[in-house]
């Protein structure tokens, strides 16, 4: 039987009712009943390679009805109809007219739930619509350009009562869960430091015009395709860590942010930039007209930021210069520490005095039990399985129509880093205060349980 034939069945005989979703009296300020149905109606804005992605792992569950499709780009629509057709699943309403039509999807009364997997600059505008259209929101990251944003997410949900979720895989990634299962027991200590960030060459990708073999493009904008035609912009009008979220996120999580401690300050400097120029150059020529433009977004971009409760997060931007692909991740507490890169831990005590363990045997010892019970329905989902656990939280959560594990304050705590990381640049790296979007809550707020909780 094949990997996603085993998923499929799996979620349809097996009852995952409440897996990885928040059980405990949550903090809202709507309506928290219990809200089960027997099929969560779903609409996708954006079917692109992510929205498709999402579509495809929602097509596997019997509990999901996708009665909407959303997307200006009608080969895009295509597509996902013809995974919707080869899995004899009922056609949806399709939306695409202009960039506004999905504001009709939004009216529809046989919707109850969103994703929006679009470029980011209509990431906070359409969370909003949904939100006050009174649909369960799950937005891609990042979820919000500018401070203003922001605020306007947090302002619109606690207007609204309708709950968001930022669809943040790497936070289910089975290496972070263990690590974190670690930190829930205690076995780094008290927590001090932090490493993570999103170090990944992305120039094939901000540099492609679908023409040119793979990895030698050198279009964007209107002459590129895919993530090219939106993405590379930011790297010219932006000198800021704009995608800090696959870092941060699970960072985070284990520090509590939002729940009983916050992220205080940032400050953030960045290198010169020359990386998608010498790119270009070398696989366009110099006298390519885009050899011309001038890249405002630092090659490195390097953040600090400190919280509440004493530590500190080290998130480092790192998109468009050769290497290879890493999350940077170390966990440092009292007691020893983690580091994602060369696979180590050391924990005093139990490793050799002043010699790193090999990571594997105390991430197979500490596996979450989410990974140990699903793990091997999850791989397929995408992105090594992590997909599967974020969305199967994203539907449970809107199923009940309960606050999601990973929510709109942390939409916006995550997000804020773009544009404080921006000013603070801006100001010879000048230390930059983080808003508490809780509104002092944080303080009452409880830690999530990602053990008990999590079932």
């Amino acid at each position: 039987m094949s990997t996603q034939n085993s998923r499929r069945n799996f979620i349809r005989k097996t009852a995952i009712v409440g897996t990885g979703i928040s059980v405990y009296p949550s903090f809202t300020f709507g309506s928290n009943e219990y809200n089960k149905k027997e099929k969560l109606k779903l609409g996708l804005i954006g079917v692109g390679l992510r929205g498709t992605n999402h579509l495809s792992n929602v097509l596997l569950r019997d509990d999901v009805l996708v009665t909407a499709l959303c997307d200006i780009d009608a080969q895009r629509i295509d597509f996902a109809l013809q995974l919707i057709k080869d899995l004899n699943k009922p056609k949806p309403e399709v939306f695409g007219k202009n960039e506004l039509d999905y504001r009709n999807l939004l009216n529809l009364d046989n919707v109850d739930a969103v994703i929006i997997s679009t470029p980011w600059l209509w990431h906070t505008r359409m969370s909003k619509d949904a939100m006050l259209a009174g649909k369960y929101t799950g937005v891609e990251v990042s979820a919000a350009n500018t401070m203003e944003e922001c605020w306007d997410l947090v302002n619109t949900h606690e207007s609204t009562g309708t709950h968001l979720m930022i669809l943040e895989n790497v936070n289910y990634r089975r290496d972070i869960m263990a690590v974190l299962n670690m930190v829930k027991q205690n076995v780094f200590g008290e927590l001090v430091h932090f490493r993570c960030g999103y170090q990944h060459d992305l120039r094939f990708v901000k540099l492609n015009d679908g023409k040119s073999a793979y990895g030698k493009g050198v279009e964007f904008g209107e002459n590129g395709i895919s993530e090219s035609k939106w993405r590379t912009q930011h790297s010219v009008a932006r000198n800021a860590d704009v995608y800090p979220t696959h870092g941060v996120g699970p960072m985070a999580t284990m520090c509590n942010i939002n729940r009983g401690n916050r992220f205080s300050s940032i400050t953030s400097n960045a290198t010169k930039s020359i990386g998608l120029h010498n790119y270009i150059v070398k696989n366009g020529g110099a006298n390519h007209p885009n050899a011309n433009i001038k890249f405002k977004q630092g090659d490195v971009i390097t953040s600090m930021i400190e919280t509440t409760m004493g530590e500190t997060i080290i998130v480092t931007h790192d998109c468009n210069l050769p290497r290879p692909y890493s999350l940077g991740f170390r966990v440092q507490g009292a007691n020893g520490l983690w580091e994602v890169d060369g696979n180590r831990m050391y924990i005093e005590g139990m490793s050799e005095p002043h010699k790193w363990d090999e990571a594997d045997k105390w991430l197979e010892k500490y596996d979450h039990p989410l990974w140990k019970k699903f793990g091997e329905h999850a791989m397929g989902a995408g992105h090594g399985g992590m997909d599967f656990f974020v969305m199967n939280a994203f539907i449970e959560s809107a199923k009940q129509n309960i606050a999601p594990p990973l929510d709109v304050y942390d939409a916006a705590a995550w997000s804020a880093i773009t544009p404080l990381s921006e000013i603070s640049i801006e100001n010879n790296g000048e230390p930059q205060d983080f808003p508490d979007f809780t509104r002092g809550l944080w303080m009452k707020r409880k830690p999530y349980d990602w053990i008990k909780d999590t079932y």
